[in-house]
C-alpha cells in the first residue's frame, strides 16, 4: 500500500519567456518549410538532398523536442521531512532533506546577472532554480552549499520550510 505524504507547500511554474519559445520554434518550423518544399513541392533543396524520409523524420523530431521543452516546469513541494524541487519535463529533481536546512531567506534577484538566466544554474553563488520573476528563497545547507528557488509565492514558502525547521 502506498500511503501519500502530507503537502505544506506546492506550487507549479511555467517558463514564460516569450523570446525564448519563439528562438526554440525556429529550427523546427525552418525544417518544416523545407519538407514542404521538397516533399509537398517536389523541389529539392542543394546540390546533395536528404531523403524525404529523413527530411519528414527530423522535422517530427525536432517538433517534438521543441514540445518537450515548452512542456517543462518547475515543480516546489514541501513535506515534513524533505523539500522536493524539479524540472517536470526533463527527470532533473532534488531532494533536500529538512535536517539539512540550516537557514532560510526570501530574496530578491535578477537571474541573467546573478545566475546568467533561467532553469537550473550552477554559480558560485550556489544552485539556482528559476523559471521565471525574481522573487526567491535562498537555503542554506548545513554542508554550506546554498540553494536559490525561484518562486512566484516565496514568502509562503520560506514560513512554511521556517515552521517545518521549528518542528
Amino acid at each position: 500500500m502506498s500511503r501519500r505524504t502530507e503537502r505544506l507547500f506546492y506550487e507549479e511554474q511555467t517558463f514564460r519567456q516569450r523570446r525564448m519559445l519563439l528562438l526554440l520554434a525556429v529550427p523546427p518550423s525552418v525544417l518544416l518549410l523545407l519538407a514542404i518544399w521538397q516533399v509537398v513541392l517536389g523541389h529539392p533543396w542543394g546540390k546533395h538532398p536528404m531523403s524525404n524520409a529523413s527530411l519528414i523524420g527530423w522535422t517530427i523530431f525536432l517538433w517534438l523536442v521543441y514540445i518537450r521543452l515548452v512542456l517543462v516546469r518547475l515543480v516546489t513541494e514541501l513535506s515534513p521531512s524533505e523539500l522536493l524541487v524539479s524540472m517536470r519535463g526533463l527527470w532533473r529533481r532534488r531532494r533536500i532533506s529538512v535536517n539539512d536546512i540550516k537557514s532560510v531567506e526570501v530574496v530578491t534577484f535578477d537571474p541573467v546577472r546573478d545566475f546568467g538566466g533561467y532553469g537550473i544554474r550552477t554559480t558560485r553563488q550556489g544552485t539556482a532554480y528559476i523559471a521565471g520573476g525574481n522573487d526567491g528563497v535562498r537555503l542554506e545547507l548545513t554542508s554550506g552549499a546554498t540553494v536559490l528557488i525561484g518562486s512566484e509565492r516565496s514568502k509562503e514558502l520560506a514560513e512554511a520550510i521556517t515552521r517545518q525547521l521549528g518542528n
